[in-house]
């Protein structure tokens, strides 16, 4: 094998128009190539490149001669792009220099992995939604080359994957990856940008104008900041935290500093508060204890606001109230405008859960359930439900930066003391994760989240209508967004409710997750996923027809 390169100088200013003509013209020229190995494409400083080809000595012999090299040549000449060319090297391969190791380089990992992603795409419309199944251990191999890597991940990894981003996994609150997410999320990891300061990147600027469209499509006030984050638990966490330094401040403590036993225990108020609520209480010392369930309005997963006016009218000097955008188990909604009435007349914070639900505000149908969000002084929201971006994704919004930072800063003379995203979220490295959000803002509009928001609740309202019709099931509650809950109707056991669970989830057509609803075993399913149809529907049904045997 050979490698043959070629040395440029570019002429001022024109680094992108070049590294813009290599992707486009001379990187598919060499894959077009009979006997291409690989290509690596490298900077050296702002105004010089190497481009090395890597192919047999016969394909290097054909290049120079062949219409597309010619073409692309002259074309490149033309241009005023370079300001001139330095010698064309041509080595054997253990004398090239390159860097060891990068035989291929990226464009023959990047290719590999393609094919071996939309090879696992492909098999999602039949691939079982859970693979109750998979091996619980797998290998790790040892240095079997990058090639060989991907073919055990084809043989040893991907048979025991499960369909969850495929169209009919509805267990917990699972999204997909729309084409435009899984590209945005493969170039974050090809930029691989540290997204923890703004010095010597735009990458922090793209996260604060894609959290602020975000914020204005859910209806939040614009004073309320937002940072990308793991999910939604890391999101209730940054809004708690800084929810609990906030009402301290209020008192004249700074908890952040003083610690805790300096201040008075923060009290939470919730209705049905999702189960990330009590365990970020743990982790910021707050305590699982101080958790106080109050009254959900009758045969709703809703509070009752009367019954939360009482509560915060006990007087307490620190109370944070969680209100539910789209409950868990039901889709409920808290009345957003009562409760943050009540937070306004007792000095509370009101943080708002919206991991699924934020996004009923791109339904018109929907949208009213979330009057008197703007009132909120925190908002969870996750990006890999209903924006359909990979794994993992979330954003925090907060009122208070302040208080958020004071919690969060990390303090060091190499760090700086600027507003940059490491001061607001638990985490100083930080991948970029705004930018697949970014992309689907971009690639899709507000419109077309939109459809595909709308389009998942009236499958929801499908598949409960067709649940409701075979007699030996019972909804359990009204599908008012995209949550169908539901149990069996001849045997109210968690031992019968399992053993169905168990059938139709080995079968593979549909994948749900149990639940208790009113003390009542039940079993639920959420819509969320971008690419479910109406047939996906009807093949659910009929899976858990025959699961009820």
């Amino acid at each position: 094998m050979i490698a043959r390169t070629w040395h440029a100088r570019l002429s001022p200013g024109r680094e992108a128009d070049y590294d813009a003509f290599v992707a486009t013209h001379s990187l598919p020229m060499f894959r077009r190539l009979p006997g291409c190995r690989g290509v690596l494409f490298l900077g050296e400083g702002l105004e010089r490149r190497v481009l090395s080809l890597w192919a047999d000595p016969a394909a290097i012999d054909a290049l120079a001669s062949s219409a597309d090299y010619l073409a692309v040549s002259g074309q490149l000449a033309q241009s005023g792009i370079l300001a001139s060319v330095g010698p064309v090297d041509c080595a054997p391969v253990e004398d090239a220099r390159i860097v060891p190791g990068a035989a291929g380089g990226f464009d023959d990992a990047l290719a590999q992995a393609h094919d071996a992603a939309l090879a696992f795409l492909a098999t999602l419309p039949t691939r079982p939604a859970g693979r109750m199944d998979a091996p619980g251990e797998i290998a790790v191999p040892e240095a079997i080359g990058l090639a060989g890597a991907i073919e055990a991940f084809r043989r040893d990894v991907a048979p025991g994957l499960s369909g969850s981003n495929g169209p009919r996994y509805f267990g917990f609150v699972t999204g997909g990856a729309t084409p435009a997410g899984l590209a945005g999320d493969w170039l974050a990891s090809a930029a691989n940008q540290n997204v923890s300061n703004d010095i010597g990147s735009s990458a922090a600027a793209l996260e604060r104008a894609t959290a602020a469209r975000l914020g204005e499509l859910f209806g939040l006030d614009p004073s309320l900041r937002g940072h990308f984050v793991s999910g939604a638990t890391s999101a209730n966490l940054v809004c708690l935290a800084s929810a609990r330094q906030a009402l301290h401040r209020r008192l004249g403590i700074d908890s952040a500093e003083a610690g805790l036993p300096a201040a008075p225990p923060v009290r939470v108020l919730a209705g049905a508060a999702h189960s990330s609520i009590p365990k970020v209480m743990a982790v910021l010392g707050i305590g699982r204890q101080a958790l106080q369930t109050v009254a959900c309005l009758p045969g709703r997963t809703a509070v009752d606001p009367v019954a939360l006016e009482a509560a915060l009218a006990e007087g307490h000097p620190a109370t944070i109230v969680v209100a539910s955008a789209g409950e868990v188990n039901t889709g409920d909604f808290d009345d957003l405008a009562a409760v943050a009435g009540a937070c306004r007349r007792h000095g509370a914070w009101l943080h708002v859960d919206g991991a699924f639900g934020l996004f009923a505000a791109l339904s018109p149908a929907h949208a009213p359930m979330l009057d008197g969000i703007h009132q909120a002084d925190s908002v969870t929201v996750d990006m890999h439900k209903w924006l359909n971006v990979p794994y993992d994704s979330a954003l925090a919004f907060v009122r208070e930066p302040r208080a958020q930072r004071e919690v969060f800063r990390a303090s060091a003379a190499y760090l700086g003391d600027s507003d940059d995203p490491l001061h607001f979220t638990p985490e100083n490295s930080r991948r970029f994760r705004a930018l697949p959000a970014w992309m689907v803002l971009a690639a899709d509009g507000r419109d077309g989240i939109a459809e595909a928001v709308q389009r998942c609740c009236r499958l929801a309202a499908a598949l409960g209508e067709g649940i409701a019709a075979i007699p030996r099931f019972d909804l359990l509650d009204a599908v008012r967004l995209n949550i169908v809950c539901f149990a069996l109707s001849d045997d109210a056991s968690v031992q019968a409710r399992d053993a169905f669970l168990g059938r139709l989830n080995a079968d593979g057509r549909a994948f749900m997750t149990p639940t208790v609803l009113r003390g009542r075993p039940g079993i639920r399913a959420a819509v969320s996923n971008w690419s479910t149809r109406e047939e996906d529907i009807a093949l659910t049904l009929a899976a858990l027809r025959d699961a009820l045997g």
